[in-house]
């Protein structure tokens, strides 16, 4: 980004006390276990890079942990229905337009909790688009958003509509757009866990019921044709290096992905989510002491790394490309889709720094206007409106493409990234109208994305919260703060400080830990209801029960 980001942020998390009622585990969802949300408020400072105090939520029904008189505080509003008090409160000063787009994040979600009837799972998370229709990858990025208020909205139960309905064969009144959409409930699931202990939902999804490992061979198994509860042809199929499959089925609906292929094509991404659903149900077999299962998928996992590995990896580029089935040969075509490889832990420590250059390219990924959907090497590339899935900038792919430069230890990029994306969505909301947070924007502009049809260019859709509140509540948290993890099972919260100024986040839950952080310049005042470790820059502070100060080193 020409000149310096100038960002303030704040950080958000879950939500708090109400319930929903879910027969599938009462244990986990009933009043008396649900309600743990953190709430996080942090701000960022000027010059260089903007410090993240994001940290995340837990379950924990308690009582408020006394406010601490730090920073400018967003005062809550109740009229939309939520209530504000429950969230996050960010402490924040120098860019007031980070916490207002934080706020309308949660607004626009709060309007998509829906109800339905003749569904197994309601109330439910809705991506906002059609009423009658439910995406399996929507909902799962809206689980990495909702975990920070779990007692609010309800994104880890909604998958339940589609393990029921695929797995058990449950009657459903709403239609699965495509269920060959990308697989990584497994990831979503362990990642919910983090934040909330939430131990019995690892068994309801991988002992109970065993929808982890169902999923997994039924994604296998899948031949293409119509199926019963999909409005879309399955288009995935498994083949001996890969698997055959289609634009829209991927989520990247007119990508220019396959240019060039004469015959088959054998999809990178399709392979890299399927390895990343094995290593994540091997480490949740691992948290329920199920060696089996965990032998069972550390060797799968261990063959789809070894395929991609062997027959993806273009080692003079540098790039896991997609693959002609019928001659091996490579598919030219770059986008940031190659990160499940890196999310999935499929490349080495050389082969992830070739990958970190071209998140760091301006000719790439990289740039004032970071991950643009396709390389903006490519003859596709649409620079000045994206023209959705050939240039926009799409918040799914940004943020699993952070979390793969996190993974690797590659703070400093993904934090700089999420600064910009910010910054660009900030601007956007600020000087566009309507205001809104949008289905995907411009790579080149504080914008909306448009399509392209014909002579013809049509905005993308508006309030989309939908996946796009990732950026103003988990990369703001996550990366741009800089919380990345927040372990109620270590009783661990980790915070890549970045910059200098006061910045903060207020009744903070995760696990039975209730917390306040603020950090005004070197000094951290902590406020706390237990002890945990608060790890800074890799310096450890241990927290106690009560009121401390930290001086930084």
């Amino acid at each position: 980004m020409q000149g310096r980001l100038r960002l303030a942020l704040y950080c958000f998390a879950p939500g708090l006390s109400s319930v929903y009622d879910t027969g599938a585990y009462p244990s986990v969802f009933g009043a008396k276990l649900f309600g743990n949300v953190p709430e996080e408020r942090f701000l960022c400072l000027q010059n260089k890079r903007c410090d993240m105090m994001g940290l995340k939520s837990v379950l924990f029904s308690g009582i408020l942990l006394s406010a601490m008189a730090v920073g400018v505080q967003a005062k809550p509003e109740t009229g939309s229905g939520l209530d504000k008090s429950l969230l996050p409160q960010p402490v924040y000063s120098p860019e007031p337009g980070f916490v207002d787009l934080y706020w309308a994040a949660w607004d626009l979600a709060w309007g998509r909790v829906k109800h339905q009837d003749g569904i197994p799972q309601s109330p439910y998370m809705d991506e906002n688009l059609w009423d009658d229709t439910i995406w399996i990858w929507d909902t799962e990025f809206m689980v990495l958003f909702c975990r920070y208020a779990p007692s609010l909205f309800p994104g880890i139960q909604s998958l339940d509509n589609f393990y029921k309905t695929i797995l058990d064969g449950d009657s459903v009144s709403l239609k699965i757009w495509h269920p060959d959409n990308p697989p990584f409930f497994a990831w979503v699931e362990y990642e919910y866990y983090k934040m909330t202990g939430d131990k019995r939902r690892l068994e309801y999804v991988l002992e109970d019921n065993r929808y982890l490992q169902r999923h997994y061979r039924w994604f296998e198994e899948l031949k293409r044709g119509g199926s019963r509860f999909s409005k879309m042809p399955v288009m995935l199929e498994r083949r001996e290096k890969g698997y055959l499959w289609g634009d829209v089925q991927s989520g990247m609906d007119n990508t220019p992905r396959g240019r060039g292929c004469d015959g088959e094509m054998l999809w990178m991404d399709a392979l890299a989510q399927q390895a990343l659903a094995a290593l994540y149900i091997e480490r949740i077999a691992e948290v329920l002491d199920d060696p089996s299962t965990a032998k069972e998928f550390a060797g799968e996992y261990a063959v789809k790394k070894d395929l991609l590995n062997k027959y993806y990896w273009d080692a003079e580029d540098g790039f896991y490309y997609d693959i002609e089935e019928a001659t091996g040969d490579f598919v030219k075509v770059r986008t940031p889709a190659v990160y499940w490889a890196m999310l999935a832990e499929v490349p080495g420590r050389k082969q992830a720094a070739r990958l970190v250059e071209y998140a760091q390219d301006e000719n790439e990924f990289g740039g004032q206007y970071p991950w643009p959907s396709v390389s903006r090497s490519d003859k596709d590339y649409n620079g000045k409106v994206g023209d959705y899935w050939r240039g926009g900038v799409w918040l799914p792919l940004a943020y699993m493409s952070t979390k793969a430069l996190e993974t690797y230890g590659y703070h400093d990029v993904a934090h700089e990234n999420a600064c910009r994306l910010l910054a660009q969505m900030s601007e956007t909301y600020k000087t566009f109208a309507p205001h809104s947070i949008w289905e995907c924007y411009s790579p080149s502009a504080a914008r909306p994305g448009q399509r392209v049809d014909g002579e013809n260019l049509t905005l993308v859709a508006q309030d989309f919260c939908g996946w796009s509140a990732l950026g103003p509540i988990s990369l703001f948290i996550e990366n741009v703060l800089g919380f990345y993890n927040i372990d109620a099972t270590a009783r661990l919260v980790e915070w890549h400080k970045t910059g200098w100024g006061e910045q903060g986040i207020r009744n903070l839950r995760f696990g039975d830990v209730q917390t306040d952080i603020v950090a005004d310049g070197d000094t951290v005042r902590v406020v706390s209801d237990k002890e945990y470790v608060l790890k800074v820059n890799g310096k450890k502070y241990r927290v106690k029960a009560g009121t401390q100060t930290f001086t930084l080193k």
